[in-house]
């Protein structure tokens, strides 16, 4: 009796730690109220300076428990396309571990921080766009990356001058840290979709086809990562701007596939079994009042009405098309994927 009392505490223990650890590294993203953060550095020089071993090092300043704080942080820019056409590039973000300790920031020792691509007057809907795909897919997978919204007071340096930005951003969690979620590994090697988890293959490959993303690969990782856990591979979606969901202003369609637009919708899934395919379909259709919930509580914070409807209308056409029997079958049972 004596052993067994000892067993249940040591494994009490065990689990308190595990819980707290989870806990201090998932502070960051608990709270999902804006972070007031402050920045300084060029983007001319981020975008022609910055590379995997060269970063730019400048100060974070950031707005939590009713008071302002700083740490040094390490940042480079990222992203082939966006590094070439946007003004402000997407930033990968090194923290110090030292520097972590006692922060909001605590465990998260690697970031990434998406901007608005341009200075253009949609700058900040088409963030929040973005940022509203990452939490649809939270909806719908468990295997997700985690999102914190950031408020970006940005000074830029020009010359003698300085020019500032009030922009919308998010963070998002690295992937070593999400690996550690799952107690796996993110993989970059090729893998066949046919070879993943089939139940999250599909979820993906609906919540894709729901956003209208063709630029993403899950063979080659290309806007997107594999994780490996469990004995099985399961892909990570990421980068939703050039998706008929976010349609920028600096968008294109696919030519590979004949799409002139964004907004262009085909399903890039992979065949499988029909079974498999109406229960995820129910799935989304089960989902669909929490997504639309979801998706009308950031109404208020568009700054053009249009674009907030553009993305309703947009998520309407999805589910006209998972919800009719003949649309579901020649949209997406027919032009599933077999090469």
């Amino acid at each position: 009796m004596k052993k067994q009392a000892i067993l249940i505490l040591i494994l009490f223990i065990c689990s308190f730690a595990q819980a707290q650890k989870a806990l201090s590294s998932d502070l960051l993203y608990e709270d999902q109220t804006p972070m007031k953060i402050k920045l300084n550095y060029s983007n001319k020089d981020m975008k022609k300076k910055t590379n995997d071993s060269t970063l730019i090092e400048t100060n974070l300043n950031f707005f939590n428990e009713e008071k302002w704080n700083t740490i040094p942080v390490s940042l480079r820019a990222r992203g082939n396309f966006r590094r070439a056409k946007c003004y402000f590039p997407p930033i990968k973000m090194k923290i110090k571990k030292s520097q972590t300790k006692n922060t909001v920031f605590n465990g998260n020792k690697s970031l990434k921080l998406v901007l608005p691509c341009r200075t253009e007057n949609e700058k900040n809907d088409n963030i929040l766009q973005e940022y509203i795909a990452y939490k649809i897919y939270e909806l719908i997978s468990p295997y997700h990356f985690k999102t914190r919204r950031v408020d970006v007071d940005f000074t830029e340096p020009k010359g003698k001058k300085s020019k500032t930005f009030f922009l919308k951003g998010f963070l998002i969690e690295d992937d070593s840290r999400l690996a550690k979620r799952f107690d796996g590994r993110v993989v970059e090697q090729f893998i066949h979709p046919m070879a993943m988890r089939g139940l999250t293959s599909v979820r993906h490959a609906f919540f894709q086809y729901l956003i209208g993303n063709t630029d993403f690969s899950v063979s080659f990782q290309h806007n997107g990562k594999l994780l490996y856990t469990s004995k099985e591979f399961l892909p990570l979606p990421y980068d939703f701007d050039m998706t008929g969901w976010v349609d920028p202003s600096y968008g294109f369609g696919n030519p590979t596939l004949g799409l002139s637009s964004l907004t262009e919708r085909v399903y890039r899934g992979f065949k499988r079994d029909d079974l498999l395919m109406n229960s995820v379909r129910k799935e989304f259709i089960d989902s669909k009042t929490d997504i639309v919930s979801l998706v009308n509580s950031f109404k208020s914070e568009f700054d053009n009405e249009y674009e907030f409807d553009k993305m309703y209308e947009f998520m309407e056409d999805f589910f006209e098309i998972i919800e009719d029997d003949n649309k579901f079958k020649n949209s997406i049972l027919d032009k599933a994927r077999t090469k």
